[in-house]
Parts: structure tokens; sequence; C-alpha cells
């Protein structure tokens, strides 16, 4: 045993940098994968803890078109066992809210008129502020995702419209609220005192709404409550429903993409930093073939040998394995602090360091690193102590490596390449396994680089795809704020006069009901067009929008589940009435998962003859670059009946979150990569170096100078990864988006739209060329350093 552990010291110390590189590569392949290990088990810890502490809902029910009865509802509900009712919450929603003289666009408040607290089910967390069992008078509680998208804080006055009147209200405490406090909602519930609500909001024309919340001691028993309400109702339920998977989805979706992400390049690092090993293990045991043979001559058994390189690899494992998972507790941190900020309760999220797993982790790494090592230096039990003393391998492999050099210089001979591209064509037909891994390599960072940029600029110009993402395209959106004082007929004079405009329409959103057989019946949102769904810019992925009174398009998470396809006809209850379309398009949509449907107005009207749509107007322009202008001028003549903005405001609202969160993870796993191409690139060509130290000699004896040999080791690695971005390209912008597919469709999309900006991504793509060669130069300076009788005697 001391003859291994002394032998092991020896190759720890004598090749240090190789053994640190290697090092380094566990370490970070540690890191990604305890991250985005760490990651996936927080996102689902955590709103779980939330939904647990709130004593979360599991469906949310919102009445007040007159269809049912809530109080009736209500009470159906209390009477049942085994299932918590809330009790009715009155609320009116606005279009808008104000703060600081600035309207934040696309938040619609639900101004609530707040319960006694604490109550029995889907409970408010304290994130700031005081603890209390209403709201003071004069006083409001927001949620965390409005305060943080809106820059709000304690003690802010914000200001509410609800027609020509206006009145503020103070910001006494921001709490998290699981059903409307996600990311990506546009929805806000604003709770109130009871005096506020009724004084501000009494007035108001229409009248209340309710929302009540259900929370079921077996969730998976809720199937059979329905039926028995429904058989009770003697219909379905006809208006909105929050089921506890769309409370839940939307906080989860960016943590899924970023740890898919994670795992894969995790897996593909680690299977990188094994090649690796392999790698140097063969280098070393070819560089020491005859040293090997004069130690077996002298008793140390093949065993012993093989004990060597793994009690080596596993000391290393061991080393790495333990910073990697420290520092994935910080990474890890970081990235769960700016994806689920929404469920902050204090000054910080209680993240979850699942110290078992961890360890699981860093012991399959350790073991999986260890059976590798073991694996190539097990060709040390082929050595014979004669032929290593002899040829210095065996002479097997002698024969084969003067066949494989006359095979080389034939094809080189064959190419006329100036000298410097022929020495850098020779190293890598030299030694192919290693150029086959820079390719690879090169390829993954390359794909990851311009995958994060194609990502990132796919959602700040996501202008240019909203249809692609489900969304019109129109320039300007005007949203109607107060039936009362607003004149349709008078806007619309309006934009017919303005020779700017050229088209428009008018979109209104229902609750639909689709029967279905098999399971419960699906609640979907239904846009409701009166114009051109064409016109304003919706698209299908198969079909055409609907234009006539019997047609509908739905989205491909509604085809789905109901199993329905172009030419189908489908059942669905709109305002309570039931209709059958026929389907002429199917699309995707990110906004409501898919699970939503289009129709004409032409449609209601076939029950309501004098419907005519009018919550909100889709607006196109001539010039697109008039749009604010446009917007300005109608807010001056329509002021406190609408509020008008440019499409690219609405969606930059949106998604602009998106871009906050994914910037970290992207750009740390860029570095990352780029990180470790520079290191193995250097490892790799360290190990060339070595191996053709006595080549590299004569080079120099016969006039070649230090700096003409490095730029021709360098100008083959250059050619390597130019291959590999190439490849790159194409893996970053086809290859990695494919791979997304499982999670984006569970989401609605079929596919990500993407807008590719090919001069970045071309620069982009070439980062990996840049760092491949420097880490080629960087590891080539022994040669500058040694004179050519040294190089020729190793």
């Amino acid at each position: 045993m001391y003859a291994i552990t002394t032998l092991c010291l020896a190759q720890i110390r004598k090749r240090k940098i190789q053994n640190g590189l290697i090092a380094i590569l566990i370490l970070l392949s540690t890191l990604l994968l305890a991250t985005s290990i760490t990651i996936i088990i927080n996102t689902d810890n955590m709103f779980e803890k939330a939904h647990r502490e709130s004593n979360g809902a599991h469906q949310i029910l919102t009445m007040g078109e007159e269809i049912h009865n809530p109080h009736i509802v209500n009470n159906w509900w209390q009477n049942q066992k085994g299932v918590t009712a809330s009790e009715l919450i009155p609320f009116r929603q606005l279009s808008g809210i104000k703060f600081n003289g600035i309207e934040p666009p696309n938040l619609y408040p639900l101004m609530m008129n707040t319960p006694k607290t604490p109550s029995r089910i889907d409970q408010l967390l304290l994130a700031e502020g005081k603890e209390q069992s209403y709201p003071d008078k004069g006083t409001i509680w927001i949620p965390t995702s409005m305060a943080t998208t809106s820059g709000i804080t304690i003690g802010d006055f914000v200001e509410f419209q609800t027609g020509e009147n206006s009145f503020k209200l103070s910001v006494a405490a921001i709490v998290v609220d699981l059903p409307y406090g996600g990311p990506f909602t546009t929805n806000a519930r604003i709770w109130m005192n009871e005096l506020d609500y009724n004084a501000h909001l009494g007035m108001m024309k229409g009248i209340d709404q309710y929302m009540m919340a259900l929370r079921y001691e077996d969730y998976h028993q809720h199937t059979d409550y329905w039926t028995n309400f429904e058989q009770y109702l003697k219909s379905p339920y006809l208006e909105s429903k929050m089921e506890y998977e769309q409370l839940f989805s939307f906080y989860s979706i960016i943590n899924k993409i970023i740890s898919f992400i994670m795992v894969v390049l995790a897996i593909a690092m680690l299977f990188i930093s094994l090649f690796i090993i392999g790698l140097s293990i063969s280098d070393a045991i070819l560089s020491n073939y005859k040293t090997i043979g004069v130690i077996k001559s002298l008793g140390l058994s093949s065993k012993g040998i093989i004990a060597t390189y793994v009690l080596q690899y596993s000391l290393l494992s061991i080393v790495a394995i333990v910073p990697g998972l420290i520092v994935s507790n910080v990474l890890s941190r970081i990235i769960i602090e700016s994806s689920l900020s929404y469920l902050k309760t204090g000054d910080h999220l209680t993240i979850i360091q699942d110290v078992t797993t961890n360890l699981l982790i860093g012991l399959l790494i350790f073991f999986i690193v260890s059976i590798t090592a073991f694996f190539y230096s097990n060709k040390a039990r082929y050595i014979e102590p004669v032929q290593a003393i002899k040829y210095g391998m065996s002479e097997l492999a002698n024969s084969k490596m003067n066949r494989r050099l006359n095979q080389s210089n034939r094809i080189l001979h064959f190419v006329d390449l100036p000298i410097h591209l022929q020495l850098g064509m020779k190293n890598i037909t030299k030694n192919m396994k290693s150029s086959i891994l820079i390719i690879i390599l090169t390829t993954i960072t390359s794909g990851i680089l311009v995958f994060g940029v194609v990502f990132l600029n796919s959602i700040a110009s996501i202008k240019e795809t909203a249809p692609s993402w489900g969304y019109d395209s129109s320039h300007i959106a005007v949203t109607v704020d107060n039936d009362a004082t607003f004149s349709k007929e008078r806007f619309e004079q309006q934009l017919l006069s303005d020779s700017r405009i050229k088209n428009y329409a008018w979109l209104d959103v229902f609750t639909g009901i689709l029967p279905n057989k098999a399971q419960q019946p699906l609640h979907i949102n239904i846009d409701i067009v009166e114009g051109s769904f064409d016109d304003v810019g919706y698209e299908t992925i198969i079909g055409r929008n609907p234009s006539l009174k019997n047609e509908i398009a739905i989205g491909v998470n509604v085809a789905s589940a109901l199993n329905k396809n172009l030419g189908d006809v489908i059942d669905v209850y709109i305002e309570g009435k039931p209709h059958s379309l026929l389907i002429t398009g199917i699309y995707q949509a990110i906004a409501n998962k898919s699970t939503s449907a289009r129709i004409t107005a032409e449609v209601v009207k076939v029950h309501h003859s004098d419907y005519s749509a009018s919550k909100i107007s889709l607006i196109n322009l001539h010039d697109e670059t008039q749009a604010d202008q446009v917007v300005t001028e109608l807010n001056e003549k329509f002021k406190h009946s609408i509020t008008p903005e440019t499409q690219q405001t609405l969606l930059d609202s949106v998604f602009k979150v998106v871009i906050a969160v994914f910037i970290i993870p992207l750009s740390v796993m860029g570095i990352l990569f780029l990180t470790v191409t520079c290191i193995i690139i250097f490892s790799v060509s360290r190990i060339n170096v070595r191996k053709e130290s006595s080549t590299y000699g004569i080079y120099k004896s016969i006039g070649m100078t230090s700096a003409n040999i490095r730029w021709s080791i360098t100008s083959g690695i250059c050619i390597l990864s130019t291959l590999g971005s190439i490849f790159g390209i194409f893996v970053g912008i086809k290859l990695i988006p494919f791979s997304l597919k499982i999670i984006l469709l569970e989401y609605g999309l079929i596919e990500l739209p993407l807008v590719v900006n090919w001069p970045m991504s071309i620069a982009i793509a070439c980062l990996s060329i840049v760092v491949s060669c420097i880490g080629c130069w960087l590891s080539t300076k022994v040669i500058a350093k040694t004179s050519p009788r040294i190089l020729i005697v190793e």
C-alpha cells in the first residue's frame, strides 16, 4: 500500500496543472448538477410550503355573470364534508392604477372587499408590513408581484380610477397571494377596507362579482364532488374556475427550463470530464510505459498499478466534489431568489439545501469517476516488462504507430499546404480522439452561447413573433375603463376619420365550457372578435381563424384534451348557451397554456342578437412609428373612459420579467463552458505537446522558432474549433429549442418562436474559437521555455 500511495502522490505532483484542470472539470460538473437538482426541489417545495402555510386553495371560483346564484353555489359547497369552502368575497375589477403619476401597463386590479383574517383557506402570507386582521381605513394590501414589477413599497400611495372619479390609498402591507401573485399575471388582487370598498366602489355601474376558494382534504377526489355539484345545478358550472395546476404552473416554468438546460449541460460536462480522465490515464501509461515495465519487473502487481490511478482520480474527485457542492448552494440561491421572489416572506426565501440529495450526487460522481479510472487504467494489466523496456510500448503498438505516421505523412504530402498548416493538420490527424473531443466541446459551448443569445433576443424582440406566442400583432390596444362615459359609436367615428388608422377590431374575453365525457368539463377563455382575426394578426399553426357563426379555432392543449382535429364539431357553452361549432384552426398560446378558443362575435349573436363587443379595441396603423402619437391623442380625447397602450408596451410589461430572470443563469452557464473549453483544450494540447516533444525538438534544431511551432499547433486547434462553432450554431438554434419541446408543450407551445440575430449569433459562437486558441497557445508555452536538446532527449 505504501508503494501505491507513493506512486499516486508522485503522479499528482508531476502533473499538477493537468490534475488541477481535471479537478476543476469535476467541480463544475458537480456544481451544475447539484444546482439544477436544488432548483427543481425548491421550486416544488417552496410553492407547496407557501400553499400549505396559507392553507391554499385547490380551486378558485369566480361568479358574477348572473348565470349562477353565488350564494346558492357557496351554500352547497359549505355543506360538503371533506371540502373547506371560503366565504364569498365581493370584488370589482378596474382597468388600471397610477403610481407616481405613471400607469403600469397591462395591470388589471381586482378590488377585494377584505374579509376578516385569518380566513379558513387561501390565506395571505405577510411579506412586508404589520400583521392585521384586515386593512385599516385608507390603506390597502397589495401582492408581491405588483410590488416587485411596479416598484411599490410600504407607505406609497396608489391611485385608482373608477371612471370619472379617482381615489388614493396607501400601501400598508405587501402579501404573498398565490392565485393572483405569480409571474406573468396581469391581474392583481388589491385588498381594501370594507368602508373604503363601499365608499369608492359602491356607486360604480354594474354589480359586484364574487370569488370563493375550495380546498379538498383529498384533491384526487375533486372530480366526484364536481359530478355531484353539477347534478345539483342540473347543468355544467358555466362561470370561471381556476385549477390548482394553473396556480402552480407559472411559478415553475422558468425554473423548469433553467434546470433542464443545467442537467443536460452537467451530464455533457461530466462525460467530457470522463473522456479527459481516460485520455490522461492513457497518456500517462504510454508516457511511463517503460517505467511501468520496470516497476512490474520489480514485483508490483498489475492490480497495484491500477490501484495507483484509481486512487489518484478518486482523491481528485473528492477534492473537487466538496467545493462543487458548497458553491452550488450559493448559485442555486441566487437563481431561486430571482425566479421565486414572489414567494418571499420577510428578508429571504427559505431555501432547502437537501444534504442527503447533495451527498448522493457527490457519491454518484465519485463512483463514476472511480469506475472510469479503473476501466482506462486496466490497460496497465497487459504491459509486458520485456517489451516495455525494449520498445517503450508494446511491439504491436510500435508497428501500428509507424504505419499511422506514414499514412498521415502521405495524406499531408498529397495536399499542398503551407508548412505551418501542414504541421497543424498533422497534429490533428495524429490525435484523432483529441480532435473529436475538441469539436464536440466547442460545439456544446457555442450551442449554449448561441441559444442564450437567441433566446434572450427572441424575448426582447417578441413584438416580431407575437402571433406565434398566441398574441395579436396589432399596433395599439385600447381598454374601455368606464362603460357609462364611453361611446362606442363616437370612438369608431374617430378611428374611421383618422387617415393613419388602417383597420381595427373589437375583442371580448368570455369564459367557455367544453363538455368532456372522459373527465370534468374544460373551463377555458374564449376570445371573441368583432371584426377579423387575421386583420389584427392572430395566427394558427394548423388551418385558419374562424370567420363564420358556426366556426371555432382551439388551442393545442384543448385539441389534445378532447382529441379533436380540423373538421371536427365541438360543443361549447358561452354565457350559459350551448353551441355546436366546426373547428377550422388550431393555434398555440402561452398566455393560457393553449387552453383557450377563438370565435367571432356572430356566434354570440345567435342567442343575443343585440350583442356588441366593447371591451378592448385592437388597432393597426399604416405607419407603426406613429403609434405613440395616436395613443396620446386617444387618451386626451377619451380621458376617463379608455386606456390606450402600444402593443410593444403591453408585451414588454409581461416578458421583461423573463429576461431579468434568465440572464443570470444563462450568463453563468456560458462563462462556465467558455472556462471549461479553455481548460480542456489547455489540458489536451499539453498532453499532445508532451507526446510530441522530441518532434518539436527536432523542428527547433533545424531552425523553426518556438513561435512558429506554437502558431502551427494553434492553427490546427483553430480549424477544429471553427468546425465546432459552425455545428454549435445549428445546436443552439435548432437542437436545444427542440429538446425543450417536452417542457414547452405543457405551457401550450409546440415550438419556441425564435428571432435569430445572425451577426450576433455568429459573433458569440466565435468566442469558443477564441478561448480554444488561447488555451492551446498557453499550453504550448513549454516549447518556448525548453531547449531543443532537452526536448529531443525527452
